[in-house]
């Protein structure tokens, strides 16, 4: 059974936010013990990203795991819908971040991702946990080892 529409953060009442579309893999190792995680400037992220007008989720997805970790993707199951309603530090702006997550799997050989400043690490379930920066990224590992589990 899937969990669907988990809710993380509080929608404010009169506060307008900016609806972010986006879509995130976690990726498990060969060994399914560690996870896919992209480090970067502002934090640790899963590989992934917002959608852009035209593209499906798939298609975003592959997107942003070439730009940002350099390999093809290969999505498998569905683990969920999530979103997050947060203040961006960066941007100071309100975010509704509503998310999509797909467990995939790398495919090919790795090229230099365009994306410079981002870096692959494999983290343990705990680290992934612990280093996520949006909570909804966190949930979707725990999912994701849930299913492994099934």
């Amino acid at each position: 059974m899937l969990n669907q529409g988990k809710v993380f953060g509080k929608r404010e009442s009169g506060i307008d936010y900016t609806r972010r579309g986006a879509v995130y893999a976690v990726i498990f190792s060969p060994s399914r013990l560690q996870v896919a995680v992209v480090r970067t400037p502002a934090g640790y992220f899963l590989p992934g990203g917002g959608v852009e007008a035209a593209e499906s989720p798939e298609e975003c997805l592959c997107r942003e795991c070439l730009e940002e970790i350099g390999y093809v993707a290969r999505i498998g199951e569905y683990i969920g819908q999530a979103e997050r309603f947060f203040q961006s530090p960066a941007r100071k702006e309100y975010i509704w971040s509503d998310a999509a997550f797909y467990i995939a799997e790398l495919s090919g050989e790795p090229q230099p991702p365009s994306e410079t400043d981002h870096e692959l690490l494999w983290l343990t379930r705990a680290e992934a946990e612990e280093l996520l920066y949006h909570e909804h990224q966190a949930w979707s590992v725990e999912e994701a080892f849930r299913m492994r589990r099934e």
